[in-house]
């Protein structure tokens, strides 16, 4: 199984909440004196941006459309300059600040592709239904991502996202099954 690795606002539930906004990266700082700004990306594919015409910018208070004029990459960065902002001064306010595209614009998933912000807050079970919990977080550790798992009896389980591990995923029912590896969980 894959999992994308766009991201929707972090928080903590009980209940699985479909996101319509998905982050796909955060403004660093800015990038030349032609309101130009540096993003680091938040996806899994960088390369995604060149496909996009226009993100949301959460400004904190509100979240505003910005129309992608050009798209550049620097190392592991994205060079962004948006329609109609041509000068630092009105970019320099929108350094940290988060970007978001809606659902609909969203990459499109392969079967077994999840996005993150989906799982958050699914109810987690074992095979053999010894262990429950909820997926409360994901690490992305770069050779594969790892799930947190807050069991019902108060534990932590830190649960590699790999085919042995993450059996099936059944989003409708918001259910995750798995398989603990031994050594996995101290009993």
């Amino acid at each position: 199984m894959f999992f994308r690795l766009e991201r929707g606002h972090p928080f903590l539930i009980r209940e699985r909440i479909m996101e319509n906004l998905l982050k796909v990266g955060v403004i660093t700082s800015t990038h030349g004196l032609k309101g130009e700004v540096k993003v680091f990306p938040t996806t899994d594919d960088a390369k995604r941006f060149k496909k996009l015409k226009e993100v949301l910018l959460d400004t904190g208070k509100e979240k505003i459309v910005l129309s992608i004029e050009q798209v550049k990459f620097f190392k592991q960065l994205v060079i962004l300059k948006f329609k109609g902002i041509d000068d630092i001064g009105d970019v320099q306010k929108y350094r940290g600040k988060d970007l978001f595209v809606t659902r609909e614009n969203a990459v499109k998933l392969k079967k077994g592709e999840y996005f993150i912000a989906d799982l958050i807050g699914v109810n987690v079970v074992s095979e053999d239904g010894a262990l429950k919990g909820i997926l409360k977080d994901v690490m992305q550790t770069g050779a594969n991502d790892v799930y947190v798992i807050e069991l019902s009896d108060g534990r932590e389980l830190l649960l590699p996202a790999i085919k042995e591990c993450v059996l099936a995923v059944d989003l409708d029912e918001n259910t995750m099954k798995i398989h603990v590896l031994d050594g996995l969980l101290d009993k």
